[in-house]
């Protein structure tokens, strides 16, 4: 039934990628396809979602702590290795990115399936906490002492972030409690029905398979990390923190989704190591269709 459940989400990033090598419908349709879908669908989405979450549930607020606890403790666990091994700016940027980043798209689309408007009102709050947390760090580590130097402009950066101001927004009408007025609901309700299979279409036009004949032993380690450990880590740390349900849903699925595709921007935007970064999106995505029901059937999710 999982698998039955999942299948439809990785055909249509495969579907994505064919329509792409194909030159269907045409090349420039894709990078704007992306910009509508991240301006406006996608915030459309995280609004729509967040409206109505009770902001206010010590389960909701449980849950946002141990996706910080997740999330902070896989950066500790690469920032030690680094030590160990140390690694250019260039190198280690992807590397945590492959590991702390997700794919929201494919993430709300997984939690959808399985756990419904419950489940997204949850995902959209866990992308509230995170979303600036992982561009934070991801920053950080591709940018280090330049970042510090400039803390003012990463803080410009993260207010023109359409996904932040969407989920601040649905967080300060969750938090005032009287909706969306005027049929701004059913509006925003029809723009986000077209955001996640347009979003997983756009993953699959973004995959790039030659970048995994470099690197292999590298991405292969990162794989495992992202896929395999962190979903394991996030449910350790769900038990601690008391979730059940929707919301361990939510912190496992979050942790046990690919990097994501925008991944791949930044390091190109901060001059880190592009092709490194591809190949890890890529490998990541094509694994995660046997890792994602596997981890979920392990631990009783699914």
């Amino acid at each position: 039934m999982l698998l039955i459940t999942i299948w439809p989400l990785f055909a249509l990033i495969c579907l994505g990628h064919v329509l792409a090598r194909t030159g269907f419908p045409d090349p420039g349709f894709w990078p704007a396809a992306e910009r509508i879908n991240y301006f406006i669908l996608f915030p459309a989405l995280l609004v729509s979602s967040l409206v109505d979450a009770p902001i206010g549930d010590p389960q909701i607020l449980r849950l946002g702590a141990a996706a910080l606890t997740t999330i902070f403790l896989a950066a500790l666990g690469m920032a030690v290795a680094r030590r160990v091994f140390p690694t250019p700016a260039a190198r280690f940027g992807p590397a945590l990115q492959g590991v702390v980043r997700f794919n929201t798209y494919l993430g709300l689309a997984v939690t959808a399936s399985l756990a419904g408007a419950e489940g997204m009102e949850r995902a959209a709050v866990y992308l509230a906490v995170c979303v600036p947390v992982v561009n934070v760090l991801s920053i950080i580590a591709l940018s280090e002492r330049e970042v510090l130097r400039r803390p003012g402009a990463v803080l410009r950066t993260m207010l023109r972030n359409p996904l932040i101001l969407a989920c601040l927004v649905g967080i300060a009408l969750a938090l005032l409690g009287f909706g969306l007025p005027g049929g701004m609901g059913t509006f925003l309700e029809l723009l986000a029905r077209g955001s996640l299979p347009l979003g997983l279409l756009c993953v699959g036009a973004a995959l790039q398979p030659s970048a995994l004949r470099q690197d292999v032993g590298p991405v292969a380690g990162n794989v495992a990390l992202r896929l395999l450990a962190m979903p394991l880590l996030a449910a350790l740390i769900g038990f601690a923190y008391g979730l059940d349900g929707a919301e361990a849903l939510v912190l496992v699925v979050f942790s046990a989704i690919p990097t994501a595709p925008t991944a791949y921007v930044l390091t190109r935007q901060l001059n880190g190591d592009g092709t490194f970064m591809a190949g890890l999106v890529t490998a990541q995505t094509m694994a995660a269709v046997v890792t994602i029901p596997l981890v979920l059937l392990v631990l009783g999710l699914g």
